[in-house]
């Protein structure tokens, strides 16, 4: 999963995170694949893309996952297309990817 790394890049205040995301989706799951051509890793969020409730629902899914609070989680672009750049305040790189390499194999 040495790849995942190139969905991620730090910045002086934490880590920038490339993601897909699938709106509308049967169900929540954060990460949930790996695309190797776009380099992000997939999030999947039931709630429908009106009225930014599903980027509402992809930080919440999101801080979920890492244990940390919403406040700390931010989209920096994409907030209207299923790719985004999502912020991770206050959290390093290695951390990061401690937390997601594991998860990666309960697929």
């Amino acid at each position: 999963m040495s790849s995942l790394c190139d969905a991620l890049s730090e910045d002086r205040y934490g880590t920038i995170l490339a993601i897909e995301v699938s709106a509308g989706a049967k169900s929540d799951a954060f990460p949930c694949g790996y695309n190797e051509w776009r380099k992000t890793i997939g999030c999947r969020v039931s709630t429908p893309p009106v009225e930014g409730r599903a980027n509402k629902a992809v930080i919440t899914q999101i801080a979920s996952v890492i244990q940390i609070p919403a406040s700390r989680v931010t989209i920096l672009s994409g907030s209207t297309s299923s790719q985004k750049k999502v912020h991770i305040k206050g959290t390093k790189k290695e951390d990061l990817l401690a937390i997601l390499v594991p998860l990666f194999g309960k697929e």
